[in-house]
């Protein structure tokens, strides 16, 4: 990864190599570059750089590394290391530890630069005094150009590093070297800025710079967020973390390359192993010990005047005005001054942009701040509270954690109070619930403090991402009798929604929210959303007739109350409870929604509710209004801070994209999906939904049984009925493949139970063909004849395109089972038709490939249904679905027209897969059994043992690669 700072040093190069040194009039003189920058800040990097560059130019360079025992010297060029002069003092045999000051901060994974352009070791010999200015005088002496470079003094690149660790008479013999540079010579010094032993003097005041000496210098830029991003990705993998994670390491480094590098280590060492960091992650780490060890050597460093201030900055913790710095450190007027002057030359202290101190970087406040002396901790944070309550407006997140520590209970409660409410009011609902689990957590907050500050935790939650901890918390809240009976109503109304919402705890959920109607007879606005939530026919299989019983005594009690948030929740719901039952009033309830509301709490209500229709429409099939109201409901809860409710919508993003067949990069970003919403099962299923399907239609049947099914044995009342239904679709195809039908129609009989249980049938359309289709094979006619009617029957009066689809491959299926291929066809095409018009392209490609097949098995047009069928096989292959495209290919191939077969007698491919081998060794690598290949590929699994023999064989041969090597070798 190249910086800004790497380009800046290249155009130097590039500018100062340039010269014609046999040109008087064009030379310029010599060149110095000041690169300085931070510990860990990349000057190794960008020296090894600038090193590797020359050299690759063919000029001689000369490298320099200092160090607190003296300066390490190498020569490229015609030249080795010089040998060390009589007297010289050897290396320590001890080097200094990563991050002290005076080493050299290690090498970061995005270090460029050849071996051979490394700077000396620090291990080596080490010079100084009169030995050092020898040897340097010896390897930039002047040498003549080889033979046919013509005349003139070859150029020569010195770089040398670390200059703020230089002695005294390292520092004159650079001096003298810059003072009168020799023709062609183009020098980088790199340093520490903030331990220079004159500010702002590399070279110390004493240095005289000639005018013929081009100077310019280089800081080294902060990385961005974007390049701290590529840093980490470095360590953890690609796609580790969402982006929140990458602001805050570029926030906690500030830019800094190996500190990020450091954090992204701790990340990965730190605890288990996973795919995805979060930024709970992040603060669990803590501080990397180098740079811990880098501050507190700063800190014991400082003279003892300059310490209060820096113990103050680190109890702060963030950068404040000199005037609250001082006043929290109890130094005020010129010794505050000379203080922090003290702090800030010994490069614990920055000013930023904005005038204000704070330390280098996040972390080295925690790392000083842990070694303040417990009672000094708590008088400074008691400081900290009064100077801090005094700005306006007040900083109460702040103010609350310092009268925590401070141990001022009453003060630290109210703290809190107000900066959950400001923190909620502002729509960052996460950091409000952050706030409250730890404060409620504890054993020391009274009753009345927690009967306030629990249903602001209930509220945020709800709208923010919960935690375990969240539920604990407020159930052993309401555990507390003496609590209200209306507090404990409204409490556990927003618990049960997090138990329905979040946690796929339906039940659970249900009962709690039954519970609060009856606690909060007293609050009939809060009774309403209750008992609008009861009616989401989506928390559990209770039938739909509660639900909509629910539903009417919502809305009766929402208009009773005469509160119009009141109305305005039911009425989100009723949109989403008709459109998730494919009721057609549900676009007239949806055009009904206050959608120009100002109110962040009424967009937090319309926002669920669009979101909502538009799952509910993407079950349906409607496709494209489903983007459109997901666009709308994002925006607004984006707007109103409704976390949850915009996270969920990108679950339902992933479902479209898959029912749209929009599958590129869609594996990795329903992965990262899921890992991100792990603690959230009912967020997650919309992610392994998606990987259990791509995983279907690739063959990699392991893998789609796992996302489908979960670690466990599923729960009716765990997963949301639609959910439910199409994963047990997909287990009843696949064990319909590997010929286990008595499995499969176990399947589709306890789901289809299900459906039927809950009254809902519009949800069944991802399951319906399959559960007939497994009947019919069953030998059960009779049955499969009675579903398709039970079907179509509550399909009536409801606005539900897929599920009409569905229906006709049903319709198809019966045909084809009666012996009626050509009806067969024309009901398959008809199906194709409308899923394509959906647009449904990967369930429009299956339809037509049946099609494609009654036509073959009747008296249909055969040239016609082969050309369909290579159509199907180029659709699949381009959508992905590598399992599909091989099982219609070799459909196809049993139906090719005789002059398109292969002559006979078996061709020679030698140690190359032939093309049936390679068909065979895909599937193979997918994890599919002989028997399960052989079904997919209409061969005897005598067949296919042989052709996975034969293919394995050659692949060892070849290159010693597995199957399913080779199948990734493909690209496949």
């Amino acid at each position: 990864m190249d910086t800004v700072s790497d380009e800046a040093g290249d155009r130097w190069l590039a500018r100062v190599l340039a010269r014609d040194a046999t040109d008087a009039e064009r030379a310029p003189g010599a060149a110095l570059l000041l690169v300085e920058g931070p510990a860990g800040a990349g000057r190794s990097r960008l020296a090894r750089r600038l090193l590797a560059g020359a050299r690759a130019s063919g000029v001689r360079t000369v490298a320099v590394a200092f160090s607190p025992f003296g300066a390490a010297l190498a020569g490229s060029g015609g030249t080795g290391a010089s040998p060390r002069p009589q007297g010289a003092p050897r290396a320590p045999e001890r080097a200094l530890p990563e991050g002290a000051p005076g080493a050299r901060p290690a090498s970061t994974p995005h270090d460029g630069g050849a071996p051979g352009a490394a700077l000396p070791p620090t291990g080596g010999e080490h010079l100084t005094g009169e030995a050092f200015a020898a040897a340097l005088d010896r390897l930039l002496a002047p040498r003549a150009r080889g033979a046919g470079e013509g005349p003139g003094v070859r150029p020569v690149l010195l770089v040398a590093e670390d200059v703020h660790l230089a002695d005294r008479a390292a520092l004159r013999q650079l001096r003298r070297v810059l003072g009168e540079p020799p023709a062609g010579l183009a020098t980088v010094l790199t340093y520490r800025p903030e331990e220079l032993r004159e500010p702002g003097l590399p070279l110390g005041h004493a240095a005289r710079l000639p005018a013929g000496l081009a100077v310019q210098r280089l800081p080294l830029a902060p990385l961005d967020t974007a390049q701290v991003r590529a840093v980490v990705e470095e360590v953890l993998g690609p796609d580790c973390g969402p982006s929140e994670l990458f602001a805050r390491i570029a926030q906690r480094s500030a830019g800094n390359p190996q500190v990020a590098v450091d954090l992204a280590r701790l990340l990965r060492d730190t605890g288990e192993h996973r795919e995805r960091y979060t930024v709970r992650d992040l603060e669990a780490v803590g501080a990397p010990p180098r740079l811990a060890h880098l501050a507190l050597a700063r800190a014991a460093a400082l003279p003892e005047a300059a310490r209060p201030v820096v113990r103050a900055a680190a109890v702060l913790g963030e950068p404040v005005e000199a005037e609250e710095l001082c006043a929290v450190a109890g130094v005020t007027g010129e010794a505050g001054t000379r203080a922090l002057v003290g702090a800030l030359r010994g490069g614990l202290l920055t000013e930023d942009t904005g005038g204000r101190y704070g330390f280098f970087a996040p972390p080295a406040a925690s790392a000083v701040y842990a070694e303040i002396p417990g009672p000094v901790r708590r008088e400074l944070h008691r400081t900290a509270a009064h100077v801090l309550g005094h700005r306006r407006p007040v900083p109460w997140m702040a103010l609350a954690r310092h009268r925590r520590h401070a141990g001022e209970v009453r003060g630290w409660l109210y703290a809190v109070e107000q900066a959950a409410r400001e923190r909620a009011a502002a729509g960052d609902h996460q950091a409000a619930v952050d706030l409250l689990e730890q404060t409620l957590s504890g054993p020391a907050v009274p009753l009345g403090a927690r009967a306030r500050l629990a249903p602001l935790l209930a509220h945020s939650a709800v709208l923010g991402l919960r935690s375990e901890q969240t539920v604990t918390v407020l159930r052993q809240i309401l555990s507390e009798q003496s609590l209200p009976v209306a507090v404990r109503g409204e409490i556990r109304l927003d618990l049960g929604l997090l138990l329905c919402n979040q946690a796929v705890s339906g039940m659970q959920g249900r009962l709690e929210l039954q519970q609060a109607v009856e606690e909060l007879a007293e609050r009939p606005v809060m009774a309403a959303r209750a008992m609008s939530a009861l009616a989401m026919p989506l928390l559990s299989t209770v039938p739909l007739e509660r639900n909509l019983y629910w539903l009417e005594r919502a809305e009766k009690t929402g208009a009773a109350s005469g509160d119009e948030e009141a109305r305005t929740s039911v009425a989100a719901n009723r949109a989403g409870t008709l459109m998730y039952t494919g009721d057609p009033a549900a676009w007239a309830a949806l055009e009904a929604l206050p959608r120009d509301t100002d109110s962040p709490v009424y967009q937090q209500h319309v926002a669920r509710g669009l979101c909502n229709a538009a799952d509910g429409a993407l079950w349906l099939g409607e496709l494209g209004p489903a983007r459109e109201l997901l666009a709308e409901g994002v925006a607004m809860a984006t707007r109103s801070g409704a976390a949850y409710v915009e996270e969920g919508a990108r679950g339902t993003g992933l479902l479209l994209d898959w029912a749209e067949g929009r599958w590129d990069e869609l594996p990795a970003r329903a992965r990262a999906f899921v890992a991100e919403v792990e603690t959230m099962p009912g967020m997650a299923v919309d992610g392994r939904m998606v990987l259990g399907m791509l995983s279907l239609c690739r063959g990699e049947w392991q893998q789609a049984t796992a996302w489908l099914t979960g670690d466990g044995p599923r729960d009716r009342d765990a997963v949301a009925v639609p959910h439910l239904a199409a994963a047990s679709g997909a287990l009843v195809r696949m064990a319909l493949v590997r010929e286990d039908v008595a499995a499969a129609a176990e399947e589709a009989s306890d789901a289809w139970d299900r459906v039927r249980d809950k009254g809902v049938w519009v949800w069944a359309a991802e399951l319906a063909p399959w559960a007939v289709e497994a009947a019919l094979r069953a030998g059960r006619r009779e049955a499969a004849r009675g579903m398709v009617e039970e079907y179509a029957a509550g399909l009536a009066g409801r606005r539900a395109p897929a599920s009409d689809a569905a229906l006709l491959w049903c319709r198809a299926l019966e045909a084809e089972a009666d012996g009626e291929p050509a009806a067969a066809a024309a009901l398959f095409r008809e199906a194709a038709v409308v899923y394509a018009g959906l647009p449904r392209p990967y369930a429009a490609v299956l339809a037509t490939e049946s099609a494609a097949r009654c036509a073959l098995a009747g008296d249909g047009d055969t040239d016609a249904a082969v050309a369909e069928l290579a159509s199907c096989v180029e659709r699949l292959t381009e959508l992905g679905a590598g399992w599909d495209a091989a099982r219609v290919r070799a459909l196809l191939r049993a139906h090719r027209p005789a002059e398109d077969r292969r002559p006979r007698g078996r061709p020679g491919y030698g140690d190359e897969l032939s093309p049936r081998e390679q068909e065979v060794a895909d599937l193979a690598a997918t994890g599919l059994t002989n028997k399960e290949i052989a079904a997919t590929l209409h061969l005897s699994p005598r067949t296919v043992e042989q052709h996975v023999a034969r293919a394995r064989r050659k692949l060892e041969s070849r290159s010693g690669q597995t199957l399913s090597r080779g199948r990734s070798a493909r690209g496949s």
